[in-house]
């Protein structure tokens, strides 16, 4: 009884079965089969709105003038095309008017199967009225809404061209970077898509289609005084809390924004929004930050700069491990222009070395290809243009002994420097999650009218003092988390660092170290058997910060830089002598380094821990109850005090 019963039910499934395979729809079943129509789909199909496209036949029969093409896109809005001539080795379709331009599948359908021909991408143009070069691979227009915009500078990363009085430009492109972008000039911007201003076009066709990529730029006024919101690392993995601090940054930068209302403002982030190791293990990529940030920042531009962690570490050469950032977000490198300065934005971080591991053997190095892209840029640049030089990674670093040391590939940052002789640079960094600023007066610099900027992070000590001490958010070297703020008055610069969560007014921090003492007693689980060096590194700390009484005050001013000045009196109006230092700063090991050594299961050097730097003075005064008067000035006028009254309390949370 059971067997027929299993028999019957077979029997009953292969009767529903059987039909709906042979009147399949979709793909090369029985039904597809009875038409052999084999069709060249193109990656890319260019074609005026309400245009015509001949398809290349592939072998096989003949498509009937009844058969048509069904364009079907991925959101499932469909247009039919019908087909209006075959000739030859080419069938020739009707593109419908209110066709659009995006992604599709195409299918050949006749009655009522449908065969897939292939993937393209439909690009509807406007018609072509001007000629195209033999070797024209690339090509396009650029507009405003008064019409063509002559002079643009136009490149796909190699080639460097400018558009025609007509604003028609034409490169002879291999399209290796498989994408092409403008320089935006002067007294314009372009459209937005969330904070990503669309000054990047990603191209479809192969090196040897002739391929169509318009840019549209919108007029605007006011950008003889601006700021520039400057962005260091935010690290954002969906780990140790991050993405509730990060809106506590954010909230902080619509609040900055919302107390300068009428300003005009833009923002350029430092490279590392994201961290390529949780782009799997937590599933937090690129994607993500991009819908993280779009929605808590509205209405701001946001140039974006490519760092080590928004690299694919999974990939084996530079050009693999940047596409998924160059395809969702920015080019590798790229310029641009607002009001009378001009923004490079440099990729330094080489991944050619990458073995699809997480050993990441990257260089911190500008390719020949960008060096060569930067002159042919700079030939559309006057020498009287300030230049904003943005990379993710520092091209100097302090030393104790030599004041600062090239922290590059030697060889090619002498190249780099060559490339921008004769310009006044200012390069914006991030990476260390540091702050430190190099002058021209720098010997490093080599008599070269250049400065570094290299700016705190967003992220702090990749979230992790905020984690352990919640609302103490610092980088390894004390700076409080925060961004950099650049005032820009025609080619003038002034540049402020602005901590999340306090004004712009705190630029310093001070410390009785009367008060501040560390030792073997504040971490108690540390494990008897821990290795001499876990144990000597956390005795660093604590030999530097010993207990004592020798009335001295400590002062990080994380911003400082030779112009600025500081200025200490006593309660009795004597001017006391401060004494630049390399120091750790206390809080951050009270904050952070100690909570992480302070643990049952620690076996090796934590990460993140403090860093010993070189903005801190030390200055003694004449007993424990001597008030102080802290002031200190920056080259733009600036003025920050602290009424310092003491004994002044060290609070370890």
């Amino acid at each position: 009884m059971k067997s027929s019963m299993k028999c019957h039910l077979l029997w009953l499934l292969l009767s529903f079965a059987l039909p709906l395979v042979s009147c399949s729809k979709d793909g090369e079943g029985s039904g597809a089969e009875s038409f052999d129509v084999q069709i060249e789909c193109p990656a890319l199909i260019e074609v005026a709105q309400g245009g015509e496209y001949a398809f290349r036949l592939a072998g096989g029969e003949a498509p009937l003038l009844s058969d048509t093409f069904v364009f079907e896109s991925g959101t499932g809005v469909s247009y039919t095309c019908g087909i209006v001539g075959v000739e030859g080795n080419k069938v020739t379709v009707s593109i419908p008017a209110g066709c659009e331009s995006g992604d599709y599948r195409i299918y050949l359908k006749r009655e009522e199967r449908k065969k897939l021909v292939g993937k393209t991408y439909l690009s509807i143009t406007g018609e072509l009225d001007f000629a195209l070069d033999e070797s024209t691979t690339l090509y396009g227009v650029v507009s405003a809404a008064d019409g063509p915009v002559e002079g643009v500078v136009v490149s796909d990363g190699v080639e460097v061209t400018t558009t025609n009085a007509e604003g028609v430009y034409q490169l002879a492109s291999d399209k290796t970077m498989g994408y092409v972008f403008l320089s935006v000039p002067s007294g314009y911007e372009v459209p937005s898509e969330g904070v990503l201003p669309q000054f990047c076009k990603r191209l479809r066709g192969d090196a040897g289609t002739a391929e169509r990529a318009d840019f549209t730029l919108n007029k605007v006024e006011g950008q003889d005084e601006y700021k520039v919101l400057m962005l260091g690392d935010m690290h954002l993995a969906n780990r140790t809390g991050d993405l509730q601090q990060f809106t506590d940054f954010t909230n902080d930068l619509n609040a900055y924004r919302q107390r300068h209302p009428g300003e005009k403002m833009y923002a350029i982030t430092l490279g590392d929004m994201t961290w390529d190791l949780y782009w799997y293990s937590n599933d937090y990529g690129l994607e993500d930050y991009l819908r993280t940030i779009n929605s808590q920042v509205k209405d701001l531009q946001i140039f974006h700069t490519l760092g080590n962690h928004d690299y694919d570490y999974k990939a084996t050469s530079d050009l693999a491990a940047g596409r998924p950032y160059t395809q969702l977000i920015a080019p590798a490198y790229y310029s641009f222009n607002i009001g009378r300065v001009h923004y490079v934005v440099l990729d330094d971080i080489d991944c050619d070395n990458y073995d699809g591991t997480t050993s990441r053997d990257y260089l911190k190095r500008v390719s020949a290809a960008q060096l060569n892209w930067l002159a042919r840029d700079l030939e559309h640049v006057d020498k009287g243009t300030p230049l904003v030089v943005v990379m993710h990674a520092q091209l100097f670093y302090p030393d104790e002994e030599a004041g600062f040391r090239v922290d590059h590939d030697a060889a090619n940052t002498e190249q780099l420097l060559s490339t921008l002789d004769g310009y006044r640079v200012h390069f914006v960094t991030g990476h260390t999650h540091l702050n430190f600023n190099v002058t021209p007066e720098d010997a490093v610099t080599g008599g070269r009218d250049i400065s570094e900027h290299n700016t705190g992070a967003i992220c702090g000590s990749w979230w992790w003092s905020g984690h352990l001490t919640p609302g103490t958010h610092l980088c390894p070297d004390g700076t409080p988390g925060g961004y950099a703020v650049w005032d820009v008055d025609g080619t003038e610069l002034q540049w402020l660092y602005k901590a999340t969560g306090s004004d712009e007014d705190y630029q310093f921090r001070s410390y009785d170290l009367n008060n501040v003492s560390f030792s073997l007693a504040d971490v108690p689980q540390m494990p008897a058997g821990v290795p001499a060096k876990v144990k000597a590194k956390f005795m660093e700390y604590a030999d530097a910060y010993p207990a004592n009484q020798d009335n001295e005050v400590l002062i990080n001013i994380w911003n400082w830089q030779p112009s600025w000045t500081l200025e200490v009196t006593d309660e009795q109006g004597r001017r006391l002598e401060p004494q630049a230092v390399w120091a750790y700063d206390p809080l951050h090991i009270a904050a952070m380094t100690v909570k992480r050594f302070n643990s049952p299961t620690l076996s090796s050097v934590p990460n993140f821990i403090t860093e010993r730097f070189p903005h801190f003075f030390r200055v003694k005064a004449a007993d424990a109850d001597t008030d102080l008067t802290i002031r200190v000035r920056d080259q733009f006028g600036h003025e920050w005090t602290e009424q310092m009254e003491r004994p002044k309390a060290f609070t370890k949370e």
